[in-house]
C-alpha cells in the first residue's frame, strides 16, 4: 500500500508538472500568435481617456476592467478604497490671441480646477507685485487675464488658507520695505549717498485673492513644453472642501514661447484680447473609487498569494497612455494569458489594478490596510509602472535563482535579443517610507516588492520624462513591440512564481534589521 500511495504521489506530480509546462506553451503561443494588450492599452486611453479617481472615465473604466477578469474566470471584486470630496471632468479646451499677432494658444489647466463660463474675452495685464500697484490697477482687473510669474511646476495655485496667510505675510513684509526704501531713498537725495534699496519678496499670484474678488477672468502662467498638469490639492485633499468652495477662475498654464509674446506685448500696453473656451465640470461629492481586484485560488496553497498589478488612475491632460496604462494593460493581458493558459497555479494569484496612484498611493495603502492578515503570506507583488518598455530580466533570492533560471527559460527562448537575466538579490533594509510606486507600499510592510527590470534594449528612443503627467501621456508613445514581451513575460514569470515549492524567504529579500 505504502508503494502504491508513493506511486500515486509521484504520477500526481509528475501530472502536474506537465499541466503547468502545457500552461506555459499556451502562454507562449499567446504571445505570438494572440497578443491582445494593445487592445487593452486602445480601449483604456481612447475609450476612457484620462482615468483620475473622481471621474466618470475611472469609474467606467473599473467597470470594464472587472468585466473583462470575470470573464476570463476570475473572481472580482471593485474594493471601496476611498473618498475624493468632489468629482471632475475634464472636456475639450480652446484658446487664441485675438489681434495683430492672432495665434492658436497651446495650453492646459490642472484637473480640479475651474473652467470657463462658456467663451470668454478680456484684455490682459501683468500680474501687480505691490499693494501701491494692486491699488493703482484694481480697478481695470475685472474682465481681464492676468499674467502670473514663476514656471509651471503641474500644480495649480495654492488656494488653501495656509497659502493665503503666507501671501498676506509677504505683502505686509513688502510694505514695510516699501517704507524702509522711501526712508533710504530720502536719504540718498539729502546726504548724495547710493545706499542701495532693499529687494521685496515675489511670489507667482501674490494678490491672488484680492484680484479674483476683483472679477479677474483667470491666471496665466508660463510653462515648459511638453506642458505638465497636475491637479488643484486645495480642492482634493482639504477636509473642508466640498462643492460650495471650488475654484471660481482658470488656473491656465501656457506654452512658455506664446507666454513670452504676451507678457511683451502687455508690457507695452498695446491692444489685444485673449479668448478662453474651458471645459472643466465638477460633480457633487464625496465620490467613491475603488480597486478592482481579480483572484485565481491556488490549487495548493490557497492561503499564500502572488501579486500583480498596475495603477488604474491616471491624469486627464492626456490619456494615461504610458503611466500607467502601459502598467494596467500588461497586467490584463498576463492575466488573460494565465486564464486562457489552463494553469493551475499552486498559489492563489491576485491581479490588482490600484486607484488613486497619482494622488499619493492610495488605493494601494488601502488594499494593504484591509488585507493586513494576508501580508506575511504574499510571496512578491511584481508592480510595472515605469513605462512601456520591455522586461530584462528579474533579480530573486539566491536560493531560488536556479528555480527561476528554468521558469525564465521560455522567456529567452521566446526573446532571444532581449537578453533576460536572472540574478541573485541583495536583501535591503525594509525601506520606513513610500516611494514613486504602489509597491513601496508593500515594501515599507515588509513585503518582497520586486518588479521586473526593464530597458530600451532595441533603442525606440523612449523618454519617461518626456510623458510623465504630460499632453504626451498618450497611446502613440507606447510601444507595441515591448508591450507584447513585457505582458507574455509577466504572466511566464508571476505563474512561475506561484508555482514554487516554496514562499519567497523574506529574510532573502530584507536584512533582519
Amino acid at each position: 500500500m505504502k508503494k502504491w500511495l508513493i506511486s500515486l504521489c509521484m504520477l500526481a506530480a509528475a501530472w502536474g508538472a506537465a499541466a503547468q509546462d502545457a500552461a506555459v506553451r499556451k502562454i507562449a503561443d499567446m504571445a505570438v500568435n494572440d497578443n491582445r494588450v494593445m487592445e487593452h492599452l486602445d480601449i483604456l486611453c481612447n475609450r476612457f481617456g484620462g482615468r483620475l479617481i473622481g471621474s466618470d472615465a475611472y469609474d467606467n473604466a473599473a467597470e470594464w476592467t472587472a468585466h473583462l477578469l470575470r470573464k476570463w474566470g476570475y473572481e472580482v471584486e471593485l474594493q471601496e478604497a476611498g473618498t475624493v470630496p468632489v468629482g471632475f471632468n475634464r472636456g475639450p479646451w480652446f484658446g487664441r490671441l485675438l489681434g495683430e499677432n492672432g495665434m492658436e494658444l497651446h495650453f492646459a489647466t490642472p484637473s480640479y480646477t475651474s473652467g470657463t463660463h462658456g467663451v470668454e474675452r478680456g484684455p490682459v495685464l501683468i500680474e501687480p507685485r505691490t499693494q501701491e500697484e494692486f491699488d493703482r490697477m484694481k480697478g481695470a482687473l475685472k474682465g481681464a487675464w492676468v499674467l502670473i510669474g514663476g514656471l509651471n511646476s503641474g500644480w495649480a495655485i495654492d488656494r488653501s488658507a495656509r497659502a493665503d496667510a503666507r501671501r498676506q505675510e509677504i505683502i505686509e513684509r513688502n510694505a514695510a520695505i516699501a517704507a524702509e526704501n522711501r526712508e533710504i531713498a530720502l536719504r540718498n537725495r539729502r546726504d548724495g549717498t547710493s545706499e542701495p534699496l532693499k529687494k521685496s519678496e515675489t511670489e507667482p499670484a501674490l494678490f491672488y485673492r484680492q484680484m479674483v474678488e476683483a472679477g479677474v477672468l483667470g491666471f496665466i502662467q508660463a510653462s515648459e513644453v511638453p506642458i505638465r498638469a497636475l491637479y488643484d490639492r486645495t480642492t482634493v485633499n482639504d477636509p473642508e472642501s466640498c462643492f460650495d468652495n471650488l475654484p471660481t477662475v482658470p488656473d491656465i498654464k501656457l506654452d512658455k514661447n506664446q507666454y513670452e509674446v504676451i507678457y511683451r506685448m502687455a508690457q507695452e500696453r498695446r491692444y489685444f484680447l485673449l479668448e478662453f473656451d474651458i471645459r472643466n465640470h465638477f460633480r457633487m461629492g464625496p465620490v467613491k473609487y475603488h480597486n478592482v481586484v481579480a483572484t485565481k485560488r491556488g490549487s495548493k496553497y490557497p492561503d499564500q498569494y502572488v501579486l500583480v498589478s498596475g495603477h488604474l488612475d491616471a491624469y486627464d491632460v492626456a490619456t494615461g497612455g504610458v503611466d500607467c496604462g502601459t502598467g494596467v494593460s500588461v497586467t490584463l493581458e498576463a492575466a488573460r494569458m494565465i486564464a486562457e493558459s489552463g494553469a493551475a497555479p499552486k498559489r492563489t494569484m491576485v491581479f490588482c489594478l490600484f486607484a488613486g496612484e497619482e494622488f499619493g498611493l492610495l488605493g494601494a495603502q488601502a488594499w494593504v490596510a484591509a488585507h493586513t492578515d494576508e501580508l506575511p503570506r504574499i510571496s512578491n507583488i511584481f508592480n510595472r509602472d515605469g513605462g512601456p518598455t520591455p522586461a530584462v530580466g528579474i533579480t530573486v533570492p539566491a536560493s531560488l535563482c536556479d528555480a527561476y533560471r528554468k521558469i525564465c527559460l521560455p522567456v529567452q527562448e521566446l526573446y532571444p535579443d532581449y537578453g533576460f537575466q536572472v540574478q541573485a538579490l541583495t536583501p535591503r533594509k525594509v525601506p520606513a517610507s513610500f516611494g514613486g510606486t504602489d509597491a513601496t507600499v508593500f515594501a515599507t510592510r515588509g513585503v518582497p516588492a520586486v518588479s521586473l527590470r526593464e530597458g530600451d534594449v532595441k533603442g525606440y528612443n523612449f523618454s519617461y520624462g518626456e510623458i510623465w503627467h504630460t499632453e504626451r501621456d498618450t497611446y502613440t508613445k507606447s510601444i507595441p513591440e515591448y508591450q507584447r514581451q513585457a505582458a507574455a513575460v509577466t504572466a511566464i514569470v508571476s505563474l512561475g512564481t506561484a508555482n514554487l515549492d516554496t514562499v519567497w524567504p523574506r529574510e532573502e529579500a530584507y536584512t533582519a534589521e
